[in-house]
């Protein structure tokens, strides 16, 4: 931000002026003077005109207008920006309310109390209320309209300002002694202001101006200050508000006459004169304060900040000026931005409760590298590649910084070395350090004064320098921080900037003067002692911006007003119309931003507000070059020597093929791939040849391509595509050549056009490249994102077996569950392992068994008990039969379903639905028996011996039984809820013998159903066949079994009692065939689990599947085996 005078108004008569006012909405501005002088002034509005981008244009005045009414001298001018009106006083008590009315300020009221004079006038934020306060202590609030609200006498006091709150509750009202009073809008006392300003202040003051921001605009942050009060000794405060207890205070030293924040309250302007050190006469002085406004430059970007009126925090912006693009980033209590090489230091508040400070180190794209926490201000910040020095205006703290990118293995050690020792230090101003390992990171430094504070710092790689407000200059070395050297000067630095070797200093000061001083030199004082460091005799006035030249400490470029100097050796160069902030002055050109601009509209920055100059040097050389001649711009850089020039010759002597000079400037800029390029030119016969080679040089490939073409040189036109990586082009010279292409080639840009597309993620475009280019990797990888698996499939068919990318397509199967083609691909490269780990994760367990027993992998037993013990443990038991089923592993499947019918039995299921689990794990143990004699056979046909086989089988079975022992009694489940149901149809059925008999069969199942069911249905049987001796035997059997309770058991021999008091307990019945069902044991003959029956005829029927009989005469009523239900056939 800078200011400088661009036009001057003349009043006529030179009468003087007593007040101003700058209607900041329309542009009026109003002025009042004696013999009731009253003017309406308004500028011409900026043009769009790009020669005056950046600049505040020279304009005319669109009015001119002279109000008549006020015979006095007019002294209180305010503007109701709202309404369009203006309001004024005279010396008379004179108050006239102007209005603007078809494009001329005419006379709307007039008001005139006749006993005081108005000393302020102050309207509110919506222009609804004026508040008016006289020199005898009236207050009169009016409305807009001209109506009286209320008025109030303050006796005893004399009234100079008044200002209202942007909320328009508040009224604050100055007195001639300096007080400020707070009052509410309706004229009611509250208290008075605190001025903490005045504080240690002696002698009569008074108050120059009372100034309270609206946020009209917005606020530039939360919370921030914009009520300034300003007093004529030059002390200020801004405050948050009207009774903020911390307020920023500021000493101006000068004589404050007026001040004034600016229309959107980031710039408080305060005006005064100050009587200079060496003149008789005072000096009028506008001075800005401001704690925004930052910016910085670093690799191409441009690092500024700017407030959204939606966000609390900052937005700072990183600009990438070479690719155009834009990262934002929001920092809360930004303080400021400093820069250096490809980083920057961004220092911020930690935190509002909390007195600690932050500084950022962030590369070029805002990315956070390492944040350091400090407990001083950092008022002023310095960069290096190496150390960021921050200050207070006591204290400094330094940090040597490393960047993980940059360091070398080497470096990695040191680093870890010095991060044991601290690479952070701090000092006070008033201290000598010695350069050791004297300074420590001890706050407690920082909290101690000083007389002198500290006011600018500055460094390089070797030396910092600190400027403190009396104008002494201390120098330190750097990195160890040691103070090698004091300066004093007559003035306070505002700005301090090194130049490249730090052998010079540029200092501008707080007037915008600009002095150099010589650090290194040695000289003679006046009492004829030799001193270090020379004044030197430049000076420069209204500078606001300097920056020294990176590779030239002779050379700098200094902004003065709207023009822009280069200095060489201290003497300037023509200047440049121009307002931007210098970025960077390097290879003598200078880049500069056009902030003003771009702040205008922050989130759209334009590249055309970053502008490029050359300096006359560089101007003049390309002048010589073009008119006089080579030899003649050679003399004249050997006389001003820089690489730029030199790089200049170099490329004008290979225009015109001359070799001699060329290789010689090459030297002199040391471009040693320059000096190769002339040395190859040299060994070149061709003219044409060399030509087109300078040609390529310069970077004009389409016409270098067309000199090959001409030259009947296609094999270099297509070398040099493809040293520019043009593979569309090296595609289109190969296919339009007349001889054949190499085949080779034409594969390699075929793939490189395929990678072009896939980059690009056109993965169809890539796939037509990469077929014609045969690269089955990028294929694969172009199917897979296209989600084509057909093209997949069909590579993964084409391909040898063992390939190398057979692995890397399975996988890709794997990721999209396709397990068939996986399985496929796998095999195909030998890896079976993989291909049953496939099975297994995407559930195909048969597949993953047959794949194992193929390759006799023992590994899928443990994986398939793995998963069941995984199902079983989510009480996904049936899940867990399937997958052993399906896996053919029927032993496992039938334990579980034993488990699960035993369940079910012990829960008193349906007596159906348990004999079913029984079957259902009795067919699953016949399933296992016939796989184990399938195994058999196997190894018996390699063996040609059956008997053998048979043995072995029998061997193995019997080796099992021992262990499952169900495994031989695996229908007994089955049979016994088969009985158990059988029984109670035929009692139903009234085959009350039969049922007998089949419940007989019951008395060996004792183990599966419970006793007390058994004999209660044994009991009911033999009492319907009237078997009474086989129902006693029964009831005795009840009332003595041990589960039963004593009720349970008196309630069975009550109805024993019953029954056998009225019959006898013997059977009426009695045969051997009674005898043998009792009887049991191996004599027992096999029973018809159709009847219940046993037989005794030698025809029956067997089923195959579960081996038990049917009576010959039975089996003709059943199409299914009555136990395990399995086709009759």
């Amino acid at each position: 931000m800078f200011f400088y005078l661009t036009k001057k108004i003349a009043i006529p008569d030179k009468v003087k002026l007593k007040c101003i006012s700058w209607n900041k909405e329309q542009g009026f501005i109003a002025c009042g003077g004696e013999g009731g002088l009253l003017k309406v002034l308004k500028l011409e509005t900026q043009t769009d005109d790009t020669k005056w981008r950046g600049l505040a244009a020279p304009s005319n005045l669109s009015m001119n207008q002279n109000l008549e009414g006020h015979s006095g001298s007019v002294q209180v001018v305010t503007w109701n920006e709202q309404y369009q009106k203006l309001t004024t006083s005279d010396e008379n008590g004179l108050i006239i309310v102007w209005m603007f009315y078809k494009g001329s300020w005419i006379e709307e009221m007039i008001n005139n109390r006749n006993k005081s004079v108005v000393r302020s006038m102050s309207w509110n934020a919506d222009g609804q209320k004026i508040c008016i306060v006289y020199e005898d202590g009236a207050v009169i609030v009016g409305s807009v309209d001209g109506n009286r609200i209320w008025g109030k006498e303050l006796k005893g006091i004399q009234l100079c300002h008044v200002s209202w709150s942007a909320d328009s509750r508040v009224l604050l009202f100055g007195m001639a002694n300096g007080e400020i009073h707070i009052y509410d809008n309706f004229g009611n006392f509250v208290i008075k202001m605190k001025l903490s300003c005045l504080v240690n202040v002696t002698g009569a003051i008074s108050i120059a101006g009372i100034h309270w921001y609206h946020g009209s605009e917005g606020y530039v942050e939360p919370d921030c200050p914009c009520l300034a009060v300003c007093f004529d000794n030059g002390r200020c405060q801004i405050m948050r508000h009207e009774n903020d207890q911390n307020p920023v205070l500021i000493d101006t030293d000068m004589y404050v006459v007026a001040i004034q924040w600016n229309h959107m309250g980031s710039v408080l302007a305060v005006a005064g004169f100050q009587k200079a050190a060496t003149q008789d006469k005072d000096g009028n002085i506008v001075r800005f304060y401001t704690p925004f406004g930052e910016w910085g430059y670093c690799l191409n970007t441009v690092v500024y900040a700017y407030t959204k009126p939606d966000r609390p925090e900052y937005c700072v912006v990183f600009w990438d000026t070479k690719n155009n693009e834009k990262y934002v980033k929001y920092v809360k209590g930004l303080i400021s931005i400093t820069t250096c090489g490809d980083f920057c230091i961004l220092a911020t508040k930690a935190d509002e409760n909390h007195p600690q400070f932050v500084l950022v180190l962030c590369n070029s794209i805002g990315t956070p590298l390492d944040p350091k926490y400090v407990d001083i201000v950092p008022l002023f910040v310095a960069m290096t590649k190496t150390h960021v020095i921050a200050a207070s205006k006591e204290a400094f703290y330094t940090w040597q910084y490393h960047v993980a990118k940059k360091l070398t293995a080497v470096e990695i050690n040191q680093i870890t070395r010095s991060r044991k020792e601290g690479r952070e230090r701090i000092y006070h101003v008033d201290d000598t350090p010695s350069g050791s390992m004297d300074g420590v990171l001890d706050y407690s430094k920082a909290i101690q004064g000083t007389r002198d504070p500290i006011c600018a710092i500055t460094a390089s790689d070797k030396i910092l320098i600190v400027g403190r407000e009396s104008g002494t200059i201390q120098r330190y070395s750097l990195p160890n921080v040691g103070l090698i050297q004091k300066y004093s000067l007559n003035y306070r630095a505002y700005q301090l900037s090194l130049n490249c070797n730090s052998s010079r200093l540029a200092i501008i000061d707080s007037s915008g003067v600009l002095t150099f001083f010589d650090l290194d030199a040695r000289v003679t004082d006046s009492t004829g002692q030799q001193v270090v460091g020379e004044l030197l005799k430049l000076e420069r006035k209204d500078v606001w911006d300097m920056k020294w030249a990176k590779d030239n400490p002779d050379l700098f470029a200094m902004m003065e007003r709207t023009r822009m100097y280069v200095f060489r050796n201290l003497d300037p160069e023509e200047p440049i119309q121009t307002s931007g902030y210098i970025c960077n002055f390097e290879d003598l050109e200078i880049k500069s931003i056009l902030l003003d601009e771009i702040l205008k509209d922050p989130e759209h920055p334009v590249k055309d507000y970053l502008v490029n100059f050359e300096i006359r040097s560089l101007r003049d050389s390309r002048a010589l070059i073009e008119k006089v001649g080579i030899e003649d711009a050679s003399q004249f850089i050997q006389d001003n020597p820089h690489p730029r020039l030199w790089r200049l010759l170099a490329e004008a002597a290979l225009q015109k093929l001359d070799l001699h000079t060329a290789e010689q400037a090459f030297v002199h800029c040391r471009d040693y791939q320059g000096i190769k390029f002339v040395k190859r030119l040299g060994k070149l016969l061709s003219e044409s040849m060399k030509q087109t080679e300078v040609v390529g040089y310069f970077g004009r490939f389409e016409e270098a391509e067309k000199m090959y073409l001409e030259m009947d040189r296609r094999d270099l036109a297509i070398a040099l595509r493809l040293k520019l990586g043009d593979w569309f082009r090296v595609l289109q010279l190969l296919k339009t050549g007349s001889g054949e292409a190499d085949d080779s080639l034409l594969e390699q840009a075929n793939n490189a056009t395929g990678d072009y597309f896939a980059d690009r993620q056109k993965w169809l475009n890539a796939v037509q490249y990469y077929v014609q280019g045969r690269n089955q990797e990028r294929l694969a990888e172009c199917y897979y994102m296209l989600e084509d698996y057909e093209g997949l499939e069909n590579l993964a068919i084409s391909l040898p077996e063992n390939h190398k990318l057979l692995p890397e397509i399975a996988q890709m199967f794997v990721r999209v569950g396709m397990c068939e083609q996986a399985v496929t691909a796998f095999l195909k490269c030998g890896q079976p392992k993989a291909a049953v780990d496939t099975c297994v994760h995407l559930n195909q367990w048969n597949k993953a068994v047959e794949l194992a027993k193929n390759h006799s992998m023992k590994e899928i037993g443990s994986l398939l008990a793995r998963y069941a013990s995984h199902l079983l443990e989510k009480n996904k038991t049936l899940e867990a039969i399937e997958l052993y089923r399906k896996a053919n592993y029927f032993l496992d499947a039938a334990k579980l379903m034993f488990k699960i019918a035993d369940e079910e039995a012990k829960k008193g299921t349906k007596p159906l639905r348990v004999k079913k689990l029984y079957v259902l794990s009795a067919l699953l143990i016949e399933q296992y028996h016939e796989q184990m004699k399938n195994a058999q056979r196997g190894k018996a046909r390699g063996k040609n011996s059956e008997a053998t086989s048979a043995l072995a089988g029998f061997l193995e079975e019997e080796v099992l039984s021992t262990t499952d022992r169900f495994i031989d009694n695996a229908w007994r489940g089955a049979e016994a809820y088969h009985f158990f149901i059988l029984a109670q149809r035929q009692l139903y059925e009234g085959y009350v013998d039969t049922a007998l008999k089949t419940a007989f069969h019951l008395k060996d199942y004792e183990d599966i159903i419970p006793a007390v069911e058994i004999y209660s249905l044994l009991a009911l049987c033999a009492c319907a066949s009237r078997a009474f001796g086989t129902c006693s035997k029964a009831f005795l059997k009840l009332t003595s079994l041990e589960t039963l309770s004593s009720e349970q058991k008196q309630q069975y021999e009550d109805l024993a009692l019953e029954i056998f008091t009225k019959y006898t307990s013997t059977d009426n019945r009695k045969s051997e065939l009674y005898d043998s069902l009792m009887e049991g044991g191996e004599g027992k003959l096999p029973t018809c689990v159709a009847t219940g029956s046993p037989i005794t005829e030698d025809q029956f029927w067997m089923c195959g599947v579960c081996k038990h009989c049917v009576l010959a005469q039975a089996i003709s009523h059943y199409s299914f085996c009555p136990l395990c239900h399995s086709p009759v056939g």
